[in-house]
């Protein structure tokens, strides 16, 4: 059945397995945006498909034992789409797929890698230029950063001890030499331009409708209420409860982090 407007991916061209490496999965409950008290903490989530968590390896820490990829799957918590790997010791692990990375590659982890897509190496050891994601923060910790589909940061430069990468979001910041990165960038590039075509295939997602709040009373929210149509106005937009919003800065100014930021993503 076509709908006007929706749009999906081409899965049968870029996926190669249907069913996901059974050692390599776990249920993933539901939570519905509540908290340990049964309260909503997060408004307008619920009601999603089931689905299992893929165990994705993050920390790339098995070093100097190659491996080669067996599937391409669709992983469903997430943009991108997962690797299987199969190591030459019989391990497998999933991991994210680099743009270009296809069944029957090499990849492997290590300080003497090659540089080429899919290959995870310390910063110091990438040239100026090279994209990469899966970005640790802290060495050891695992990719944490530049992880959605068709992200990619750049090396930039180098001095001391810290690369300078720049990120997606336009952020320029410093990230300790010794942290690993995968080389290349995130696949499922497309994902971006899906259109969903209508509400239910939000709500298989989780997403739950969202009202406005100017269509609400004003004992719900502070933009509620008027006669006829009213927008905010001249006054201050607020949140449902009533504090700011649009524009005022939430980010802490005592943040530890604020001294590896080079230059803000925006000016």
């Amino acid at each position: 059945m076509y709908r006007r407007f929706m749009t999906g991916l081409d899965y049968r061209s870029e996926l190669t397995a249907q069913e996901p490496e059974k050692a390599l999965v776990m249920i993933l409950p539901k939570r519905s945006g509540r908290d340990n008290y049964g309260h909503i903490s997060a408004r307008h989530h619920g009601g999603r498909q089931k689905r299992f968590y893929r165990l994705v390896d993050f920390k790339r820490n098995k070093f100097n034992v190659p491996g080669s990829v067996l599937a391409i799957e669709y992983d469903p918590n997430r943009t991108a789409n997962v690797a299987l790997i199969q190591y030459a010791d019989g391990e497998r692990r999933y991991i994210l797929q680099p743009e270009g990375l296809k069944v029957g590659d090499k990849v492997s982890a290590g300080p003497e890698c090659e540089i080429k897509t899919g290959n995870a190496l310390p910063l110091e050891n990438l040239p100026i230029g090279t994209v990469v994601h899966n970005v640790e923060l802290s060495s050891g910790h695992g990719g944490q950063i530049v992880r959605g589909a068709g992200n990619g940061a750049i090396v930039t430069a180098k001095e001391g001890g810290y690369v300078t990468l720049k990120l997606p979001s336009g952020e320029m910041r410093l990230i300790n030499k010794d942290n690993y990165a995968t080389v290349g960038t995130v696949g499922n590039v497309d994902w971006k331009n899906v259109v969903m075509g209508k509400a239910g295939r939000s709500r298989r997602l989780g997403h739950r409708p969202e009202v406005r709040g100017t269509a609400q009373n004003p004992r719900t929210h502070p933009h509620g209420g008027g006669e006829g149509r009213s927008g905010v106005g001249l006054k201050q937009p607020k949140t449902p409860w009533g504090k700011p919003a649009r524009g005022i800065r939430t980010r802490k100014h005592n943040k530890y982090s604020n001294k590896y930021i080079v230059q803000r993503r925006s000016k």
